[in-house]
């Protein structure tokens, strides 16, 4: 078996150490080619370079912003002719980010030892899945992408790892309750649209997922959409306030893992597609990356289109 190994260095919990450890324990087994990525869009090239030359499997050490451009350049362009997937590599992921949701979201564990004997044993044994991927703005997303006060979130945690700080669960929550608190914080208002339902007006900020949990509080799923996962359409969930009080009851539901409700609240598990319209620029988020503003965004996904390594669903 041909395997590709994409490590990011720059990642959160990635040492130099445990790349070694992780390049020669693949190697021991399969034929593995290693390779560092060293600036952005780096692993979605070495992932479209992986397709291209027939890899059986490319293995990604990094977090969810890795693993996404390693999916995005294994499929190429959502707009692009399709391949079937039997026809490309398998993606695998050994956690090195701080959140690591859609490895954890595929039952890989988040202590990369433990990740990497499993990932081994599911491709000696071929055990490939077929998983539907969301995508907008011409890219895949793994898990979710989202408008308003997540994706002002995901800015100023970028701002602060641009720093030096480091993305910890903490420093993930703290930043969240900052930014519901600051009013120096401008968060626009925008509408969304969902097949059968009228537009939801006076948005404040929306998630779509493809996938639950939403995201991780250290070991506690926090699961925005619970009817949504890789076999079904998309998740929505649009809150129309940024009210503290209103969203400390929505947060501790979500907390505790009660279905999340509130009056504020739109929320629907399986949507073939989602509109986000903006009157002004509003800040974006996919897969826990900034993608800067934008105005209008349209969501679509497509089934069974891309293989992984991991064992089946469970029934």
């Amino acid at each position: 078996m041909r395997v590709m190994l994409i490590t990011n260095p720059f990642a959160t919990f990635t040492t130099p150490e445990g790349r070694d450890a992780l390049a020669n324990t693949l190697d021991s087994r399969f034929k593995v080619d290693v390779e560092h990525t060293t600036h952005r869009g780096h692993a979605g090239e070495l992932g479209a370079r992986a397709a291209e030359e027939g890899y059986d499997a490319v293995v990604v050490h990094g977090g969810d912003g890795s693993v996404n451009e390693a999916a995005n350049g294994i499929l190429g362009s959502p707009s692009a002719p399709r391949r079937d997937p039997s026809h490309l590599p398998a993606l695998g992921v050994v956690p090195g980010g701080s959140a690591n949701v859609f490895a954890r979201a595929l039952g890989i564990d988040r202590d990369p030892l433990t990740a990497t004997a499993q990932l081994m044993s599911l491709l000696d044994a071929g055990s490939r899945r077929s998983i539907s991927l969301g995508h907008t703005l011409d890219r895949w997303f793994l898990f979710n992408a989202g408008m308003g006060m997540d994706a002002i979130v995901v800015r100023r945690m970028e701002e602060l790892r641009n720093k030096g700080r480091k993305a910890t669960a903490g420093r993930y929550f703290r930043t969240t309750v900052g930014s519901f608190f600051k009013r120096s914080v401008v968060n626009p208002t925008f509408t969304v649209e969902v097949p059968d339902h009228e537009p939801i007006d006076g948005v404040k900020f929306g998630f779509v997922s493809n996938t639950g949990p939403w995201t991780y509080f250290g070991t506690r799923e926090i699961r925005t959409n619970p009817g949504t996962d890789f076999e079904h359409g998309l998740g929505i969930f649009a809150a129309t306030s940024v009210s503290v009080p209103r969203n400390i009851v929505l947060g501790s539901r979500l907390l505790s893992g009660t279905e999340p409700k509130a009056a504020h609240l739109f929320r629907d598990d399986d949507v073939e597609w989602v509109r986000f319209r903006s009157p002004e620029p509003a800040d974006v988020q996919m897969d826990g990356d900034y993608l800067g503003v934008y105005q209008n965004l349209e969501f679509g996904y497509a089934r069974a289109v891309l293989d992984v390594a991991a064992a089946p669903k469970a029934d």
